[in-house]
């Protein structure tokens, strides 16, 4: 399944190389693409985020009620699912398709030349064994290896990875010492915490407002959870960056340029998403 969608990816990723003649740009422009392609999906998922947090005390109150009838709680729970028009699984969708495209596009960046190029199987495998028999080191990414030493000799398997002085085919793991391999991961990690941040201030807000009629008591109660899972959301954000390094640190940069200017895409999308919602709960 990712092999296809890397191939599609693939395809339309060198149409855009074709004319931009540039790896980084084809990529931004590819990210845009994708983003606008994603955008009923992610507008859906951002209205059942709010809608959600509206029906979520609605929902702990059938399970404390029914807590001892596990069938008459389910039957609730779907009743409330119906009344409101939306499923129990309707962010699954969303979680999943986001899933695919993240490997999807690691398959692409990480062979390059199989999926964007559509280079013969016969002429990789020759010049990776050439490259592998010279080398002393282990050859992580194969096809990032024929780049750069076949690339300026063979136009077959030449990419033009570089962007703004930076070399989009480096693996920062390989390359430490070039302080240059770390400017896109750090850029990436910065809108990753700034992302996820803008998605706990708006869960946040999602829950003031169903808690707005609420009496004291059930404030209180809910209070705790409030912090408790606020402070689990907390120990993800501080996770994160560490995730987001380790795979960063061993992914060629072209990997982290998509995923930079993915968070970057996606910040904006939020914050203008959240607004035409509010628009239309007010109309």
């Amino acid at each position: 399944m990712f092999n296809f969608f890397a191939n599609i990816f693939g395809y339309v990723l060198n149409i855009i190389y074709n004319v931009v003649n540039n790896y980084g740009i084809a990529i931004i422009i590819f990210t845009v693409l994708l983003k606008l392609i994603m955008l009923p999906i992610s507008i859906k998922q951002q209205k059942t985020m709010k809608k959600t947090s509206k029906i979520q005390q609605q929902a702990k109150e059938i399970q404390e009620k029914y807590s001892n009838d596990q069938v008459r709680q389910s039957q609730e729970l779907m009743e409330l699912y119906k009344r409101e028009n939306m499923s129990p699984f309707s962010g699954c969708l969303s979680s999943i398709v986001q899933f695919i495209i993240i490997i999807s596009v690691f398959y692409l960046v990480s062979r390059p030349l199989t999926y964007m190029k559509q280079v013969d199987k016969d002429l990789l495998n020759k010049y990776s064994t050439e490259i592998t028999e010279s080398s002393e080191n282990r050859i992580n990414y194969p096809e990032i290896a024929v780049i750069k030493e076949k690339g300026k000799k063979d136009d077959r398997v030449n990419i033009n990875m570089n962007f703004l002085g930076l070399d989009l085919s480096d693996v920062p793991s390989q390359n430490y010492k070039n302080w240059k391999v770390y400017v896109i991961p750090v850029l990436y990690i910065f809108t990753s915490i700034i992302s996820t941040k803008l998605t706990m201030k708006m869960n946040k807000s999602n829950t003031k407002e169903t808690d707005k009629d609420k009496e004291k008591a059930e404030v209180e109660t809910d209070t705790k959870e409030q912090d408790a899972m606020e402070e689990m959301n907390k120990q993800m954000l501080f996770m994160m960056p560490f995730i987001a390094v380790s795979v960063a640190l061993i992914a060629p940069l072209g990997l982290a340029l998509y995923w930079f200017i993915s968070n970057l895409l996606m910040i904006f999308e939020r914050i203008i998403i959240n607004k035409v919602v509010k628009e239309e709960e007010e109309v």
